[in-house]
């Protein structure tokens, strides 16, 4: 007879849905939309406000910092680690397999970008050109929640072209956070965050995994990186991407895969929801309410570059690069098929939110580009749910990459559910 499992391990499955953090960022997001327009709106303003924390380590923030300077970085620790993964063992360790989505990434973000700062300056706001970076990013728990739902049928490649794509459009983020989105950079402070990730690239490598000392050391590390005028989420990425991405001394997995597993579900259902409550509570009472917040130019550079930019640079960028140079898709992907993949890099939310709150002094152009991500990153996802059935619907060819030999499978609707999505 065997045993029900625990509720602990169905808890930790669920978390481990890709469905599952999309749902909760949504919930989350419509909560505080709906809190932030209700008559009781002055207590959430005032929950976000709400500071604790020691004065004397000048960490006295505000909830809403805590959850986007705090939780977040757990988040980004998570996609450190994936990052790592991948480049050591995963997709990106061979660029002749990764060239494509590099490239198609390096074309989801400039396209936006261009868009943006073309729509703002031609509408006659040239100074919210600083908020550019908002449409570039996309998020890689929601695209995939999207895609494990609306995709089944499509080959398991797809998958992987997108999670591809999305750990380097995500790196791109942090690269052009940490360079475009820093404060007064206080060195000492710097070095003495980047001497405590030596320490912990030392400790997580020969401690136990479980060692009191890897935690202590990682807040260590985010506290000097968020006085050092650094964003403090870098420091997540920075020690994930530390973490040995190969089995030592006889173990079964990798310390990446270890670590990503017991870190993933507080990521999950608390991180990321919780920033999402304290980030998307954007009030519309206040100038004109919600037309006239979408109209501002801010909001139509992000939705237009999150909705098309994305998308044209996607399959404009994939299209270049198969055509004019040897790189060409993986087996079983043709060019029709980075229609919904175009789409679902349209998904900014999490990180678009993040940026968003970086570029702007002024809560004008703050509010009217939360509401502009969480409009433009819906639509996407809706035009590629529909995309994604209509793709999965259609017939597939011997040679859908076009690189002149046989993908070996005709029809994936009749494939084992281990080789399609």
């Amino acid at each position: 007879m065997t045993s029900r499992p625990s509720v602990r391990s169905r808890i930790a499955r669920w978390t481990k849905l890709e469905t599952t953090s999309g749902t909760l960022l949504l919930l989350a997001a419509a909560v505080a939309l709906g809190w932030a327009n209700s008559p009781w709106s002055e207590s959430y303003l005032a929950l976000g406000a709400t500071t604790f924390g020691p004065a004397t380590l000048h960490l006295d923030l505000t909830l809403a910092q805590w959850a986007a300077d705090g939780l977040l970085a757990i988040f980004f620790f998570v996609v450190g680690v994936e990052l790592k993964a991948e480049l050591v063992t995963g997709g990106l360790r061979d660029f002749r397999r990764a060239g494509v989505p590099v490239f198609a990434a390096l074309g989801g973000m400039i396209m936006p970008a261009a868009i943006f700062l073309v729509l703002v300056n031609a509408l006659d706001d040239p100074g919210a050109s600083h908020g550019w970076a908002i449409p570039t990013a996309t998020d890689i728990a929601f695209a995939l929640g999207v895609l494990a739902v609306f995709g089944r049928g499509l080959p398991v490649a797809l998958r992987l072209f997108l999670l591809t794509l999305a750990v380097v459009d995500d790196l791109l983020a942090i690269v052009v956070i940490a360079a475009f989105y820093t404060s007064e950079l206080n060195v000492g402070y710097l070095l003495g965050a980047l001497g405590a990730i030596a320490v912990f690239a030392a400790a997580v490598r020969t401690l136990r995994v479980g060692s009191f000392v890897l935690p202590v050391v990682a807040v260590v590390a985010w506290v000097l990186m968020h006085h050092s005028g650094v964003h403090a989420t870098i420091a997540g990425v920075l020690l994930g991407l530390v973490v040995p991405a190969r089995p030592l001394d006889g173990e079964a997995e990798a310390r990446t895969s270890v670590l990503e597993h017991r870190t993933r579900p507080f990521s999950t259902v608390v991180a990321l929801p919780l920033f999402a409550f304290f980030s998307a509570g954007v009030v519309l009472s206040e100038g004109g309410g919600f037309a006239e917040a979408l109209g501002q130019p801010v909001a139509i550079g992000i939705v237009a570059g999150l909705v098309l930019g994305k998308l044209v640079g996607v399959l404009g960028v994939t299209a270049l690069v198969t055509r004019f140079t040897p790189l060409r898709l993986p087996p079983g992907i043709g060019l029709r098929d980075l229609l919904p993949i175009g789409l679902l890099t349209g998904i900014g939310f999490t990180v678009s939110l993040l940026i968003a709150e970086l570029s702007f002094p002024d809560a004008v152009h703050t509010e009217s580009a939360k509401l502009a991500i969480l409009t433009g990153s819906v639509i996407a996802a809706t035009a590629a749910a529909i995309s994604l059935r209509w793709d999965a619907r259609k017939g597939r060819s011997a040679d859908m990459n076009l690189d002149g030999l046989p993908d070996g499978v005709q029809d994936y609707s009749g494939l084992p559910s281990a080789e399609r999505l």
